[in-house]
């Protein structure tokens, strides 16, 4: 069916839109937090960017398959189309880089980057717009 190859190809293009945000996301924290970017310290973004890699972190050490990982090969099968063993990541490292590793790597590589995410909201963390620093008072300007 021609509709469902349309969607697994959409799933692929979102799996990777999701990877995009968390690699290159703390790539843009931290290369932000020395260039005093102040959209980095965003807390919605932060926000968004902890539980996207918590999620990942979550899904490989509970080893629950990825959602996005399961429609997409369902879709796959609904096309007539083979699907492939193993999860999102590791399919495509191993089709890229010729990457072949245990399931345990992968899960450590979540677990280190998920660390690296966590630090980076502990030592740079998000600031509250509208609140001022120590010691300093807001001002309106209109008063």
């Amino acid at each position: 069916m021609p509709w469902a190859r349309a969607l697994a190809n959409l799933v692929v293009i979102l799996h990777v839109m999701y990877v995009v945000f968390v690699v290159l996301g703390l790539a843009a924290i931290l290369i932000g937090v020395a260039l005093r970017w102040r959209w980095v310290r965003n807390p919605v973004f932060r926000f968004v960017h902890l539980a996207a890699i918590g999620l990942v972190v979550l899904e490989s050490v509970t080893e629950i398959p990825c959602p996005l990982t399961i429609l997409e090969k369902r879709l796959r099968l609904e096309a007539g189309q083979a699907g492939y063993t193993g999860d999102f990541v590791a399919y495509w490292m191993h089709k890229l880089f010729f990457f072949n590793a245990e399931r345990w790597v992968f899960t450590l590589g979540y677990v280190l980057f998920g660390v690296a995410v966590v630090a980076a909201f502990v030592f740079a963390p998000p600031r509250v717009p509208g609140r001022g620093r120590r010691g300093r008072e807001t001002v309106d300007p209109g008063l």
